[in-house]
């Protein structure tokens, strides 16, 4: 019998006694409810472990103190599981979805994202969150009865709708990435509704975690300084108040305060909206939570501008800095040249990834080809494009 959650609940919680169960029928656990059977899944998967040498923004030589995928997922699991608590929501579930949120992610960051999308072209396209849903649904392979983690339908719903429904107001099964639609075949995930309240808590968890240590990582590369961020919403508003707390204070010291502060204001807004919203809603079951005309939980309407204000501020100031700009530049060029060749010379794969290709050009193969470099790490990603062009390059296999 599986196990119940271990504290008091709210009435729209996921609850794990009542999950809708795996795709694959197996024991349940003695000593781990199905939403922690989940996460420790995820942990132990091989594409989690990867996200170590996968950009966040910088590439991974580029210093050891900037975050990667691992550790902003590791952040992102932190903050949704605390909120969570406060709210009485299935703590676990919230953990599980942080930790596996970024795990379709390409090498590079966005700029992989998109050269990959772009070489995909005429062959169904790339989506990092329905690359997420492939991985673990068929290319994780553990498992002597299924392909994939076989993780409970609550864990899949929560990644596909990362962002909310993704069918209605005009948009159709049909206008979605392939792996969905794919999916759709084997499993309704009910892609009409919205997802559990953990899953919409561990989306606004990322953005909590990515715009603060942004912030960290930007200040510490050089990007911007202290006082360009004085006239950001909020951002500002925290560096002041913490110069005049500590007049003098060790530049390091008020970086680390100020990010503090941020992300105690954001945690804290997010949770008093979050409230604002269940008494407005009422909801008294998680189908109630997918049911509703709104998400149960967002920023108030004050914090959301800033917090627009603020990725506005870094996509100008970081991501498009002419630093990045050049680290990027190079990283698609990496991404398009080895897709080119593989997809022409898919005899040059290892040959477990030949498996499942239908020669070169093919269809097939430009999804198994995306499938290879979206798994890899920057550093791998690197060494694999220097060893197949850098004809000095002495390593020939």
């Amino acid at each position: 019998m599986a196990l119940s959650n271990p504290a008091a609940t709210a009435p729209f919680t996921s609850l794990a006694a009542r999950s809708r169960g795996r795709l694959f029928e197996e024991p349940e656990s003695a000593t781990r409810t199905v939403f922690q059977r989940d996460r420790d899944r995820i942990i132990h998967c091989a594409a989690f472990r990867r996200l170590k040498h996968k950009t966040q923004v910088f590439v991974y030589h580029e210093g050891d103190y900037y975050r990667t995928r691992l550790t902003h997922s590791l952040e992102v699991a932190q903050i949704a599981r605390s909120v969570a608590r406060v709210l009485g929501l299935d703590e676990d579930l919230a953990e599980a979805l942080a930790l596996a949120h970024d795990l379709g992610h390409t090498p590079f960051g966005h700029a992989g994202e998109e050269a990959l999308d772009a070489c995909m072209e005429g062959y169904g396209g790339f989506d990092h969150n329905a690359q997420t849903l492939r991985i673990l649904t068929k290319l994780e392979r553990r498992y002597p009865r299924w392909i994939g983690l076989n993780l409970t339908w609550e864990t899949l719903e929560g990644i596909v709708k990362h962002n909310g429904p993704l069918i209605g107001n005009g948009r159709g099964l049909e206008d979605l990435p392939r792996a969905i639609v794919e999916y759709a075949e084997v499993q309704d995930l009910e892609l009409h509704t919205f997802a559990s309240a953990e899953a919409q808590i561990a989306a606004l968890a990322d953005d909590i975690a990515y715009n603060n240590h942004d912030i960290d990582d930007g200040l510490r590369a050089g990007l911007f300084t202290f006082e360009d961020l004085l006239d950001v919403p909020l951002v500002g508003a925290v560096f002041k108040d913490v110069y005049d707390t500590y007049p003098g204070l060790d530049p390091k010291l008020v970086k680390h305060e100020a990010v503090r502060g941020m992300i105690g204001r954001m945690v804290g807004d997010l949770i008093g909206e979050t409230k604002t919203r269940i008494a407005r809603i009422k909801p008294q079951s998680v189908e109630d939570v997918r049911g509703a005309s709104e998400p149960v939980a967002a920023f108030s309407t004050e914090m959301s501008e800033n917090d627009a204000a603020l990725k506005g501020f870094l996509f100008k100031r970081m991501y498009r800095h002419y630093k990045v700009n050049r680290s990027m530049s190079k990283a698609r060029r990496i991404v398009q040249e080895l897709f080119a060749l593989f997809h022409a010379e898919p005899n040059l794969l290892p040959p477990e990834w030949q498996e499942g290709c239908d020669g070169p050009k093919g269809m097939r193969t430009a999804r198994r080809v995306c499938d290879f470099i979206a798994g890899m790490t920057d550093r791998f990603a690197i060494s694999e494009h220097k060893r197949l062009f850098d004809l000095h390059d002495e390593r020939m296999s």
